[in-house]
């Protein structure tokens, strides 16, 4: 298994895992669910910690899709390269770490922005590096 597959398989279990600080937030705050909750969602207010973590696994979802396609692209182009395996790595951890600072509610530095736009920044540059050696 390359290095790019290994870190795409973890973000996937990442991503996968995300959506549980949400459901733990929604038991402790509403109760478990019951079949009237099924039919007509609860509106009481959820607390913010809540409402932050079930924004960053909303986030990991959106923007899981393109890199599994980077890296999917890369391996039936057969491109690996020490660039493409450290830019999987660095989309593998800036993704947890947004997922802790956004879930924490740490806003110095605009750290969430930060953290971010380093995953984003590492996709692009996954994407390109894979698209220089394809083309």
């Amino acid at each position: 298994m390359t290095t790019e597959l290994m870190y795409l398989v973890l973000v996937a279990l990442l991503t996968g895992s995300l959506w549980i600080p949400v459901v733990i937030g929604y038991v402790r705050t509403r109760g478990p669910l019951t079949p009237e909750a099924y039919r007509v969602a609860p509106t009481d207010p959820l607390p913010p910690w809540v409402n932050r973590a079930n924004r960053a696994h909303l986030n990991a979802v959106e923007s899981f899709a393109p890199f599994a396609a980077v890296v999917l692209a890369g391996q039936v182009l057969g491109v690996h390269t020490a660039v493409t395996a450290t830019c999987a790595a660095v989309y593998f951890w800036a993704p947890l770490a947004h997922a802790v600072v956004h879930g924490s509610g740490f806003g110095q530095f605009r750290a969430r922005t930060l953290i971010f736009t380093i995953g984003w920044i590492a996709f692009v540059v996954d994407a390109i590096a894979v698209l220089q050696r394809a083309l």
